[in-house]
């Protein structure tokens, strides 16, 4: 018992190490609510520069966000297919992993969606996902940290990311729950 408090301490302390103000995480700034198909936007990084952007495009028979770099080249697709399974979006990538976000239909006591990596990795997705609060784990290391918390801005929130993760896919995915979100509600 006593072994487990003390890891789960180590763990805390690590994770204030990376996230928060001076931690080594890097930081991204999205504005809410503007994700729509057939609208465009950009994903900022911490010192306001343009990382990303978003390209919405409406297709016949899918809905497309286009997820990429500030000059035009294709990083991800995030796609739903009109009449797909309810609660979930790929995230089709070339040259590395692509994934799935799907929404927990089970758990009702907290948001809970999954990215499911094709790679096999697992990633767990919890807290408050219409207030954009919440966290993105492997296990119990947390990975990145989505927060209104860090701008007083009310439209705007950010996404903080561990150093060595997938800074893209987390991004997408954030993007996907952010569209999933505003699809069920």
């Amino acid at each position: 018992m006593r072994e487990r408090r003390q890891e789960r301490r180590e763990q805390r302390q690590g994770d204030r190490q990376e996230f928060g103000r001076g931690g080594s995480a890097t930081r991204y700034q999205m504005r809410e609510k503007l994700v729509s198909f057939g609208d465009d936007f950009w994903i900022e990084n911490e010192q306001g520069q343009r990382a990303f952007k978003v390209n919405g495009k409406m297709l016949r028979v899918r809905d497309t966000l286009i997820f990429e770099t500030p000059q035009g080249q294709e990083l991800i697709k995030i796609q739903t297919k009109m009449l797909s399974i309810r609660g979930q979006m790929r995230l089709e990538r070339e040259g590395g992993p692509s994934a799935v976000v799907k929404k927990d239909l089970i758990n009702i006591v907290r948001d809970h969606m999954v990215l499911l990596v094709d790679n096999g990795d697992e990633i767990d997705i919890r807290g408050n996902l219409l207030d954009h609060e919440y966290t993105f784990s492997r296990g119990r290391d947390k990975i990145a940290e989505v927060s209104k918390k860090w701008f007083r801005l009310a439209d705007t929130y950010g996404v903080e990311i561990e150093p060595g993760a997938d800074d893209v896919l987390i991004l997408a995915a954030t993007v996907a729950i952010d569209q999933l979100c505003h699809d069920m509600g």
